[in-house]
């Protein structure tokens, strides 16, 4: 069991936390000397010494033995924050946190492991971090590996697996482990569509024959659905909505709705790929309207900023469900960017969409000798909603029995009986 009462987390923003000493010198030197900061990002605006950020914000929430909890929420939203605060990385700023049991934690891949160890070490070392003793981890040792399917390389060091082979041994270890609460944020997005599958029927035979309680974070709308029997729903460090799975997900696709508007200020969004040039950046998207009809174009302005002259620049988005799924992508011509802002007037058409909520990543590319650089990155940049059109079939379409994608009408014509081969 888990419970926490008026849990907060507060960080607190200053001259420092770029992650590497030198940066951190840098910026402070600049600020003394009134530069700008050269770590800060396009449209950025300085942080005051002394601010403060709530990350979580009076958390009340108790998780009963054999529950499998699903945790929701847009980036930034405070779910990995509170999965740290259970899994005890760091503490709460106030409030307590009072668990029942001993804690597996599957924060990201590879979590636990030491690199230079073997896989088969590493499972000894993930036993004795629980408190189990060398015989008890024996007992469960071979059920580990087999599990895992890395039974080849389990006597390699794990600084040689791959993201993959990480992640099916860390869950083979967390789900088998002497454990009473199992935390895993996102890990599942990185194995193969057998191995989640597999994952997700080992934790739900591990909730209801042995009482284990599971926290699971996930963009994934559908492997909430398989694992999870409860969902809550986070937003700027407060919990929206707690009940039903699929009561949780509307609430969140609603909610998008609502909360992202026409105009959104994408400038202080964080980029968190590190392969972005950050040469250009997108600062803001505003839709013309948020609502049109099955069929209809979806018209909204893009507002870009480059530090340069850049040719050839386009505008490539993935439309995405509430679900999380990628249900298609496209392109834009390429634009020529001068140094400065641009505002780029855009259209696409809805016309093989299925009703529903969608969101766009949209990301700035550009091709130098057929080698793709992306300049820039935003998830969900913008959220619309496609509504029923009775010229499609006349009938309200149903996306998840259906499909996202409406295909083309399939054209039938009457011939000869005696053309059919019997």
């Amino acid at each position: 069991m888990v419970r926490l009462f008026g849990v907060d987390k507060i960080y607190r923003l200053g001259e420092i936390g770029t992650g590497m000493l030198y940066r951190d010198l840098q910026s402070w030197i600049a600020r003394r000397q009134g530069k700008p900061d050269p770590n800060s990002r396009i449209g950025q605006e300085h942080l005051r010494t002394g601010e403060t950020f709530y990350a979580l914000k009076d958390i009340d929430l108790t998780v009963r033995k054999g529950e499998r909890l699903g945790i929701i929420g847009g980036n930034g939203a405070g779910k990995s924050t509170l999965l740290k605060l259970i899994s005890r990385v760091t503490s709460p700023s106030a409030g307590t946190i009072d668990l029942y049991g001993r804690v597996t934690s599957m924060l990201e891949v590879g979590t636990g492991f030491h690199s230079e160890m073997t896989g088969r070490e590493n499972i000894y070392l993930n036993g004795a971090i629980l408190g189990m003793s060398k015989k008890e981890t024996d007992e469960v040792l071979e059920k580990i590996i087999d599990f895992s399917e890395v039974r080849e390389f389990i006597d390699t060091p794990v600084k040689r697996y791959s993201s993959g082979m990480y992640v099916k041994l860390g869950f083979a270890v967390a789900a088998h482990l002497r454990s009473e609460i199992v935390i895993m944020d996102e890990v599942l997005a990185v194995g193969d569509i057998a191995f989640q599958q597999k994952c997700i029927r080992k934790m739900q035979k591990a909730a209801e024959e042995e009482g284990r309680t599971i926290l699971y974070v996930s963009h994934n709308m559908s492997t909430v659905r398989d694992l999870c029997t409860r969902c809550i729903v986070l937003d700027h460090g407060r919990i929206l909505y707690d009940g039903n799975v699929e009561d949780a997900i509307t609430f969140y696709s609603d909610y998008l709705l609502r909360e992202k508007g026409l105009s959104r200020d994408l400038s202080a969004y964080e980029r968190r790929d590190r392969n972005l040039t950050g040469v250009c950046q997108l600062r803001a998207v505003t839709l013309h309207e948020q609502t049109v009809q099955m069929g209809e174009e979806l018209a909204f302005t893009a507002l870009v900023t480059a530090q340069e002259f850049r040719k050839g620049v386009r505008i490539r988005m993935m439309a995405v469900t509430p679900d999380g799924a990628v249900v298609g992508m496209t392109y834009s011509d390429p634009v020529d960017l001068s140094p400065g802002d641009t505002a780029l007037s855009c259209r696409f058409s809805t016309e093989p969409l299925a009703a529903g909520v969608y969101s766009f990543d949209m990301v700035l590319v550009e091709y130098e000798n057929s080698v793709e650089v992306r300049h820039d990155f935003i998830s969900r940049a913008l959220t619309f909603c496609i509504e029923e059109n009775e010229r499609y079939f006349g009938k309200p379409w149903i996306p998840r029995a259906w499909g996202h994608v409406r295909l083309a009408r399939l054209t039938v014509q009457k011939e000869s009986a005696d053309v059919v081969d019997p």
